[in-house]
C-alpha cells in the first residue's frame, strides 16, 4: 500500500515535536493510515509514539487505537490526560533536559519521526519553526523522517535549521535521512490571551518584586507569567533563557527592556526551545536573528543555566507542603501534566550567581482547596525537593525558605496562604 506513511511499521516508534510545532496534518495522516491498514486486513500494531506536550488533535489515544498506538509522553497536555489517567497511554517521567540524551543515546528508541518545517530557502535549509525540543535528537537516531513543508511555519534561527532535498534530510553527522516529504499549508495553532484576574496580577506583582535589573528570565505558560511581565515595564537589560517565551515578550523587547546585554551565554539572544503564541509572536521570530531556538539539552541544562547571572526561574505548583516539596505533575496518583523543565531551572537559578529559584502560585484552587498543605496527597509527585525550594509566592505575599529550618519553614509559608485556612494549618502542623 502506498501512501505517505507507508514507512511506519509496526512496532515502530515515532516522535514529534510540540504544541504549535506539532504536525497535525501528518498526525491525521498517521491515522487514516492504520485505519486503511486495518481494512486491508493488515493491520498496524504496537506504535509507539512520543511527544512532549501538545495540544489538539490526538485520536491516536483513543480506545480504538488500542493495540494499534501506545503514546509515552514526556508531559502529558490535556489533549491526552484522559487517555493518560485511564491507561490507554503512558508518562516517561523525567526533566525536560534528559528528553534529547535519552533519546540520542537509544534508551528511548527511535525509528521515525514526523516534521512540520518552513518552506526551503534559496539554498535548500529549513527550519523546525516554533518547536525545535528533542527533535535533533531525533533526527540523528531515526531511520526515516516523514516531512510537512507549510509555508506558515516561521524560520527560526539555531538547532533547527535543516537541510533538506528531494530525497531527505541531509545530518549534521553526514548520512542522509531518507525522508517523504509533502507540501501542505495550514495556520499554525494559536494561543489566545486569558483575561488576567485580580489573583493572577496580585501574583505578578509578588513576583516582580523580587526581580532586579539585569536578571535572565525563564517564562513558563499561563496567566501567571503573562501577569509577571506586565509588571517588568520599568525594568532594565532583562534577558530570556528559557524553556518556552510567548507573545508577551515583544512589548518588552520593544521597549528596550529586554535587550540581553547581561547575560553571559548568548548574550542579546532570546534563547528558547519552543514558542507559545499567536500569528504576531510568529511574524516576530521569523528570520529574527535576536531569536534563538535550541535543543533543550542546551536550553533546560541547568549547568547552562546557571552561566548566566541573576537567572529568575518562575514555575507553578499543584501543591506545596509546610517542609516545601512541590507536588506540580500529579494529582495524588493520577498523572496531570508532567515534571517539565522545573528542576532543570531551579537548579539552574539556584547555582546562578544572583538566582531567584521562584515557585509562584495561587493560594487556592478554582474550587476553593488550599494548595499550601500539611502533607503532600498520598501519591503525589515530588518534582523539586524541598532541598531546592527557596522563594514560593502566592497572592498574599513572598517568602524564602532558603536555609530556614523546617519550623521556621512552615511559618513562612502559612503566612501567605489564604487566610481562611492559616489557622487549620497552623493547628494541623502543631499536631503533625
Amino acid at each position: 500500500m502506498d501512501h505517505l506513511m507507508s514507512s511506519v511499521e509496526s512496532g515502530d516508534h515515532l516522535h514529534w515535536a510540540c504544541v504549535s510545532g506539532a504536525p497535525d496534518y501528518l498526525i491525521r495522516r498517521l491515522t487514516e493510515y492504520a485505519d486503511l491498514r486495518r481494512e486491508a486486513g493488515q493491520p498496524l500494531y504496537d506504535v509507539h509514539i512520543s511527544h512532549l506536550y501538545t495540544e489538539g488533535y490526538a485520536d491516536y489515544v483513543l480506545p480504538e487505537y488500542a493495540g494499534t498506538f501506545r503514546l509515552e509522553s514526556f508531559f502529558v497536555g490535556g489533549n491526552v490526560r484522559k487517555a493518560t489517567q485511564q491507561g490507554f497511554a503512558d508518562y516517561i517521567p523525567c526533566s525536560l533536559s534528559d528528553t534529547s540524551r535519552l533519546v540520542r543515546s537509544g534508551v528511548r528508541r527511535c525509528d521515525g519521526v514526523l516534521l512540520m518545517v518552513s518552506e526551503p530557502d534559496e539554498e535548500g535549509f529549513v527550519s523546525l519553526g516554533t518547536s525545535v525540543d528533542y527533535m535533533p535528537a531525533a533526527i540523528e537516531r531515526a531511520r526515516y523522517a516523514v516531512v510537512q513543508i507549510n509555508k506558515h511555519v516561521p524560520f527560526c534561527y539555531g538547532d533547527g535549521v535543516l537541510k533538506l532535498t528531494d530525497d531527505g534530510i541531509i545530518r549534521r553527522d553526514g548520512p542522509l535521512l531518507p525522508a517523504r516529504i509533502v507540501h501542505h499549508d495550514q495556520p499554525l495553532a494559536e494561543a489566545a490571551p486569558q483575561p488576567l484576574s485580580d489573583t493572577d496580577i496580585a501574583i505578578g506583582r509578588n513576583v516582580a518584586s523580587l526581580i532586579p535589573d539585569g536578571a535572565t528570565l525563564q517564562i513558563g505558560i499561563g496567566n501567571i507569567p503573562t501577569a509577571v511581565l506586565a509588571q517588568l515595564h520599568d525594568h532594565k537589560h532583562l534577558g530570556v533563557h528559557s524553556e518556552m517565551f510567548t507573545d508577551d515578550v515583544i512589548p518588552l523587547v520593544e521597549e528596550g527592556v529586554i535587550d540581553g546585554s547581561m547575560k553571559k551565554t548568548d548574550p542579546g539572544k532570546l534563547v528558547a526551545m519552543f514558542l507559545k503564541g499567536g500569528k504576531k509572536l510568529y511574524d516576530f521570530v521569523d528570520r529574527n536573528k535576536q531569536v534563538e531556538l535550541r535543543d533543550v539539552w542546551y536550553t533546560n541544562n541547568p549547568a547552562v543555566i546557571a552561566q548566566n547571572p541573576k537567572v529568575v526561574a518562575i514555575n507553578s505548583a499543584i501543591e506545596v507542603d509546610l517542609t516545601g516539596q512541590v507536588c506540580a505533575d500529579s494529582m495524588g496518583h493520577r498523572i496531570f501534566s508532567g515534571s517539565g523543565g522545573q528542576l532543570d531551572f531551579m537548579l539552574g537559578a539556584s547555582y546562578s550567581d544572583g538566582g531567584i529559584p521562584i515557585i509562584a502560585m495561587p493560594s487556592m484552587t478554582g474550587k476553593g482547596v488550599s494548595k499550601l498543605v500539611v502533607s503532600l496527597t498520598k501519591g503525589a509527585g515530588v518534582v523539586t525537593p524541598r532541598t531546592v525550594v527557596r522563594w514560593v509566592v502566592t497572592e498574599y505575599g513572598a517568602v524564602n525558605l532558603w536555609g530556614c529550618a523546617a519550623e521556621e519553614r512552615a511559618r513562612r509559608l502559612i503566612s501567605i496562604a489564604h487566610p481562611s485556612v492559616r489557622e487549620e494549618l497552623a493547628k494541623a502542623w502543631a499536631e503533625k
